[in-house]
């Protein structure tokens, strides 16, 4: 079970959740891809475009499964320990789901001006690639 979650990397909100992300699942599930890296995302097929529409979550063993923006915050929340439950009771609750897209969208389309922006990009520890007999570092790219 692998992914690829590509995540705004000059966004100091998805910079903080993809460092928590992280911490916890130690690249176990998920391998991480700034969108700022357009070489690499090119390789998956997707777009500057694509991007503007929020994280966007692989399968790397199907590229053709592909979740973005609120769904793949929920997708991301089902693949972790005990959390498909939280999931399924969250779209359970009549308008959630709809409250859930519209707050992301909010947050996605004021990020910068809410959270603020770095100065360079963060890349994660575990980046697209890595594997347990090969993972470059964070720190080998600007922090």
């Amino acid at each position: 079970m692998s992914y690829h979650l590509i995540y705004d990397g000059n966004c100091n909100l998805c910079v903080t959740f993809t460092k928590l992300l992280s911490q916890f699942d130690r690249g176990q599930i998920f391998d991480y891809i700034p969108m700022q890296e357009k070489a690499v995302l090119s390789e998956l097929g997707i777009t500057e475009e694509d991007c503007q529409m929020g994280m966007i979550l692989v399968d790397a063993d199907r590229p053709e499964s592909r979740w973005q923006g609120s769904r793949a915050a929920e997708e991301i929340a089902s693949l972790l320990p005990f959390g498909s439950g939280f999931v399924a009771a969250y779209r359970s609750i009549p308008g959630m789901k709809w409250m859930g897209d519209e707050v992301y969208a909010q947050v996605r389309d004021n990020r910068y001006s809410w959270f603020g922006k770095t100065e360079s990009t963060y890349y994660a520890d575990y980046p697209f690639g890595c594997n347990e007999d090969h993972c470059s570092s964070s720190s080998d790219k600007s922090n």
